[in-house]
């Protein structure tokens, strides 16, 4: 079967033998009937596929994020929202169709959305930059999120990539400056702003459309400062200790949780958004829609203040004392030394 993960081989073996027997009944056990045999592989399928995906590691959950088949931000706007007119352009340089956005309805709101877009395949990713998008692709989002300042209209992003593009031509563009730019001016938005990670949330491509009062994180998706295979290649100099990596990074919706800088995880469905796009974009909306509700009854002040804070407060941390690794009395000579 295409686009399976190496954790899910016990589920494909128990699989194949269930499909080889529905194929040739004759080699079914003697002592029990046929169905009796298929209702325990398929209760077999059921618990094996429970035990895997409810302890799955960091970087399992990494893997699940960047899967193939994953809904990308096209199938939530299509799924999630409705009457969505996607618009083009930053104004300044190029179209970018790694970043995507345009006018929407969520529920009974009128929206602007904006998200990262990958491709699902060669054609359509080298259309897409991976998802990556280039200086012009936030600056079109920054030229969506003031169009919906002016009107009145919350934002929504959707953020599913590895990173901003880090080539030369965006280099060139001044990537940094245009990521820098709508941190500034997203703290500044007085409409309410709702960010979800629905993928990957690779650095400050992610963050590029993240400063939002409520971020909320999809189940199996990730965010993090860098990727793991970039943090295993410069803490062990081998990119083969990215699962280690994940690990140390900390970068799981739980973790997350924990750590304060996400506020609310999206669940999925057991195995992953891929298995059920509907149940996965349904969940998605009715969270959306009650944050939305709730940041809308706050007052513009308010909103402002809590949103500047939520960010402040980001980063803090305590050290836990160690008696044996408190400092000794230093030595006389040494004193005099230094």
């Amino acid at each position: 079967m295409k686009h399976r993960l190496d954790f899910e081989k016990p589920i494909l073996e128990l699989q194949a033998k269930l499909a080889e027997l529905r194929e040739h009944p004759e080699k079914h056990s003697l002592g029990i009937s046929f169905d009796e045999e298929i209702r325990i592989i398929e209760k077999k399928i059921e618990e094996t596929r429970r035990q895997i995906f409810q302890n799955l590691s960091p970087w399992q959950r990494v893997q699940l994020a960047r899967h193939p088949k994953r809904p990308y931000t096209l199938d939530y706007i299509q799924k999630t929202f409705a009457d969505f007119q996607e618009l083009h352009g930053d104004r300044l340089f190029a179209e970018d169709r790694a970043m995507v956005g345009g006018f929407a309805r969520l529920g009974g709101h009128h929206v602007i959305v904006i998200g990262t877009q990958k491709g699902r395949d060669t054609k359509e990713n080298i259309l897409r930059n991976f998802g990556s998008a280039h200086p012009e692709g936030y600056r079109k989002a920054l030229r969506l999120m003031r169009l919906a300042n002016k009107f009145g209209l919350p934002i929504i992003t959707l953020i599913d990539t590895a990173g901003a593009y880090p080539g030369v031509g965006a280099e060139e563009r001044h990537i940094s400056e245009a990521i820098a730019v709508n941190l500034r001016e997203m703290i500044l938005l007085e409409v309410p702003v709702i960010a979800a990670v629905i993928g990957e949330g690779g650095s400050g491509g992610a963050l590029g459309i993240g400063v939002a009062d409520r971020v909320l994180i999809l189940e199996n998706a990730y965010y993090s400062v860098i990727s793991p295979e970039g943090c295993a290649a410069i803490l062990w100099k081998d990119r083969a200790n990215a699962a280690k990596a994940a690990a140390a990074l900390r970068i799981t919706a739980n973790d997350l949780l924990e750590l304060k800088l996400v506020d609310e995880i999206v669940p999925e469905p057991l195995g992953g958004a891929h298995t059920d796009a509907a149940a996965t974009a349904a969940a998605l909306k009715m969270h959306l829609l009650r944050h939305l509700e709730e940041i809308l009854a706050w007052p513009v002040p308010e909103r402002l203040k809590q949103r500047y804070e939520k960010f402040r407060a980001h980063g803090h941390f305590a050290e836990k004392s160690n008696p044996a690794n408190e400092m000794k009395p230093v030595p006389q000579r040494a004193a005099v030394a230094a």
